[in-house]
C-alpha cells in the first residue's frame, strides 16, 4: 500500500473552489495518486507512470466523451 501522509495534493489551476473536482499528486517512484476533493479523508486511487499516460492520452483524445 502506498503512503499518502505526505502528499502534496492539488488541483487544476482552471477549477473554482465552489466545484467539485478532483486532485492530483506526483508520488515516489513515478506514481499518480487521485482522489475526490469532497472527501480529502477517503480513499485514493494510485497509479503508475504508464498507466498515467495513458489515462491523460484517452482524456485529451476524446476517448471517455
Amino acid at each position: 500500500m502506498t503512503d499518502l501522509s505526505h502528499a502534496q495534493w492539488f488541483k487544476s489551476s482552471l477549477s473554482t473552489a465552489k466545484e467539485a473536482c478532483v486532485e492530483v499528486a506526483w508520488l515516489t517512484a513515478g506514481q499518480v495518486g487521485v482522489r475526490d476533493s469532497k472527501n480529502p479523508d477517503g480513499p485514493a486511487l494510485v497509479f503508475d507512470t504508464e498507466q498515467w499516460t495513458a489515462f491523460t492520452t484517452g482524456i485529451r483524445s476524446g476517448e471517455f466523451d
